[in-house]
């Protein structure tokens, strides 16, 4: 059994040589704004143990800005807050599958 219900890695990587990388495209603010959303929520508590990571390149930077939740190994993007609040309700807090957003 994984020590946290659901563990959320943000790839919040920023590339020394400029290149495309999901810290050009706000992950660091997603990820900031995902983890006060959560803990407003009362659901990254140790009852629910819910945890909100920064990571490092995730290799998927085609792809981005991208989260990864474990331990369902679900790969997600994102725009805006209105699609990590989608993320927060169905996945997080429903277990749901955000299928608009996986890839």
């Amino acid at each position: 059994m994984s020590y946290f219900d659901k563990h959320v890695f943000f790839c919040t990587n920023q590339r020394a040589d400029g290149s495309d990388c999901c810290g050009n495209h706000g992950a660091q603010k997603a990820r900031d704004y995902v983890k006060s959303k959560v803990k407003e929520l009362g659901i990254s508590d140790r009852a629910n143990k819910i945890r909100i990571n920064s990571a490092g390149c995730l290799d998927r930077c085609d792809e981005g800005p991208v989260l990864v939740i474990y331990p369902e190994g679900t790969w997600y993007t994102f725009i805006d807050e209105s699609d990590l609040d989608e993320i927060i309700v169905e996945h997080l807090q429903h277990g749901r599958i955000v299928e608009r957003l996986k890839i």
